[in-house]
């Protein structure tokens, strides 16, 4: 018999608590703080993963915002270089401070048919923060969550727009809501004006549901958007699930909670429906 794939956690105490009366705590603040409006169904939406200390304001106003369905496509940037370009977990659970999360193996294996690019690859996932530090947030929004969590480790954009297509007909081949999330910092490590600059460059084609344009505002303007990956297939998979808008829900950057504006990370908030 097959032992069971758990993921256990890789950054809880470091990026959030790891208590879960803390986290509950914590993440409920942030959520708070997200908008009054009733939470609405979206398609996609893309997150940042910083430290909660840092980013959590900007993922809980959009979590608060949105209808959070049963199953959550999360797609991630690979920061470790471990594993395959595009890997995939198909079975087992992700453990959180909060409990367990299944992995739904129908919708995972359905998306692998349909993208042969994806390939089965749990050590890319082992040491990734990227798709757990949102995982509090969504387990506080929808109780019954199950995931298919893809860590992306690769820049070619046919690969990407590949991936995108068949996440679109693996879903309405499903016939259940699904929201697809691209977890994703802003630019990196340089002052606060010219990441916000930079950042405006990657925004304005995200808001067009421009996933080509995306692609090449990053790599033409050098934005160093670590999750742009995640972003373009998430852009191609909800547009072709006849998305017709994006709204920029929360712009900040590590400056604003820092007060150092010389080097920061810029984080955005956007909901696609």
């Amino acid at each position: 018999m097959t032992t069971p794939v758990v993921r256990h956690p890789a950054v809880a105490g470091r990026f959030y608590p790891r208590d879960p009366d803390a986290l509950r705590e914590e993440v409920n603040v942030y959520l708070s703080q997200g908008s009054s409006r009733t939470p609405v169904r979206a398609l996609g939406c893309i997150v940042p993963h910083a430290g909660y200390v840092y980013s959590g304001h900007v993922a809980g106003a959009v979590f608060a915002g949105l209808e959070i369905p049963e199953l959550c496509i999360v797609m991630c940037p690979n920061h470790t270089g471990i594993g395959q370009p595009l890997a995939i977990m198909s079975d087992g659970t992700w453990e959180t401070p909060f409990g367990d999360i299944p992995v739904d193996g129908t919708l995972a294996e359905a998306l692998k048919r349909s993208c042969p690019l994806l390939r089965e690859d749990s050590s890319a996932h082992h040491a990734e923060h990227a798709v757990e530090v949102e995982l509090p947030f969504l387990q506080t929004c929808q109780p019954k969550l199950k995931i298919v969590p893809i860590v992306l480790g690769t820049r070619q954009f046919e690969a990407l727009e590949q991936l995108g297509e068949a996440i679109a007909d693996t879903v309405v081949a499903h016939g259940k809501n699904v929201l697809v999330i691209a977890s994703s910092d802003m630019n990196h490590y340089e002052p606060d004006a010219v990441t916000r600059v930079k950042d405006q460059y990657a925004i304005e084609p995200i808001l067009r549901l421009d996933a080509r344009g995306l692609y090449d505002a990053v790599t033409q303007q050098n934005v160093s958007m670590c999750g742009f990956g995640p972003a373009v297939a998430m852009l191609t998979a909800v547009k072709k699930l006849g998305a017709a808008s994006a709204e920029l829900i929360k712009y900040a950057t590590s400056g604003d909670i820092s007060g150092d504006r010389n080097i920061v990370v810029g984080y955005a908030g956007i909901v696609v429906r």
